[in-house]
């Protein structure tokens, strides 16, 4: 496989990742924060240091959001499912130093 193959996968695979984060949102209306940032077009690993983050300002601010379970590889964990509106307000309190995080803070503040 040769590098302009490589990369077009790479560019497939991120796009499709992203719209299927956003369509999971719009479907049930609420997402976890890491869905959340994944929908705003960050890697899987980028998105969950952003969620922590954004756990963080959500207990400064009180937001809680609806508690549920998510299963992955058939284990059961409990999480915390957050609407838009509540990922734009911790958005505008989250302040990331790097450029990626900065272009994700962006973007879920005017998802909201």
């Amino acid at each position: 496989m040769n590098a302009r193959s490589r990369q077009a996968r790479h560019t497939i695979r991120n796009r499709t990742r992203s719209q299927r984060a956003a369509s999971r949102i719009a479907r049930r209306g609420t997402g976890t924060l890491a869905t959340h940032a994944i929908a705003a077009g960050l890697t899987p690993r980028e998105a969950a240091s952003v969620a922590s983050s954004l756990r963080k300002a959500a207990a400064k601010l009180g937001v809680q959001g609806q508690t549920g379970i998510s299963y992955r590889k058939g284990q059961a964990r409990t999480c915390t499912r957050y609407t838009p509106c509540q990922v734009g307000m911790l958005a505008l309190v989250y302040r990331p130093r790097r450029a990626e995080y900065k272009v994700c803070a962006a973007r879920l503040a005017l998802a909201a």
